[in-house]
């Protein structure tokens, strides 16, 4: 009884010290007050604020493209790791592969961004491109690192995937391309779909990374909210706090219910 009390209280401390910042951010959203930690009341004046601050709106909006499009990098250059590493067997060179691809999961992200710092720099002074740095560095940074997360899912599901449904396929006279497109690929889809929105959520929380492949008038969302909070916590990023973690517990939803249908 008294370990079942000690687990129990853990838990509950466990669970109460992940949550509670949370709610405290979603109940101060709606303070009237400009200063975050006084009550001045109920209001959701800095809602409508949020919705016109410019700064705010044009880097979630640059934070959703740069993570729409290096997911979908990410993705295609995952699976092609994924297919090399799991189907090819041995080949020489197969370990520094691996590593190579394990590389930006593990590495600091300070050495990365300054890593891809060096090298943009390096290649606007030998060939001019990237000119300047912008969506394009900040995307190819983002999809450098996502990619090795989403190697690292799908690969775990190709090892999995039984291989005979490819060879019975084929044996039936399927070519590779069509096997791959109407067998492997459904089969992995979970995968694939995990693998999305892992590199998704990886680039947009990136901050780090991001601050050195950036350039002026090209903010991410987050790099925009430490810069404001660097002089005091605006009401306007608790509501802005509030609206992620609505979205979120919205997709979450939204994907039990699906699953539960399927079921």
């Amino acid at each position: 009884m008294k370990r079942s009390t000690f687990l129990l209280s853990m838990l509950c401390f466990g669970y109460a010290f992940l949550y509670l910042p949370i709610l405290l951010l979603i109940g101060w959203s709606f303070n009237a007050s400009r200063v975050v930690s006084v009550w001045g009341g109920f209001s959701t004046k800095w809602y409508g604020e949020l919705l016109k601050n410019d700064n705010f709106l044009d880097a979630a909006w640059l934070s959703l493209q740069v993570a729409a499009t290096s997911a979908t990098g990410s993705l295609i250059l995952g699976t092609l790791a994924a297919l090399v590493l799991v189907r090819f067997g041995r080949f020489r060179g197969r370990l520094l592969f691996n590593a190579l691809i394990s590389a930006p999961m593990v590495m600091p992200e300070i050495i990365l961004g300054l890593a891809m710092l060096l090298l943009f720099v390096a290649l606007e002074q030998m060939i001019g491109w990237p000119d300047g740095r912008g969506f394009t560095t900040i995307t190819i940074a983002h999809t450098t690192v996502g990619m090795a997360f989403a190697t690292v899912v799908i690969r775990s599901r190709l090892a999995q995937m039984d291989i005979s449904l490819e060879e019975a396929a084929m044996d039936l006279g399927a070519r590779p391309a069509k096997v791959f497109l109407l067998i492997t690929l459904p089969v992995i889809a979970p995968a694939l779909i995990a693998g999305w929105l892992l590199a998704f959520t990886l680039s947009l929380d990136d901050v780090v990374v991001a601050q050195f492949v950036t350039g002026p008038g090209a903010n991410t969302l987050p790099i925009e909210v430490f810069a404001s909070v660097r002089l005091g916590v605006s009401p306007q990023v608790n509501a802005l706090g509030t609206i992620i973690v609505a979205a979120v517990a919205v997709i979450i939803v939204s994907a039990w219910k699906l699953l539960d249908k399927r079921d």
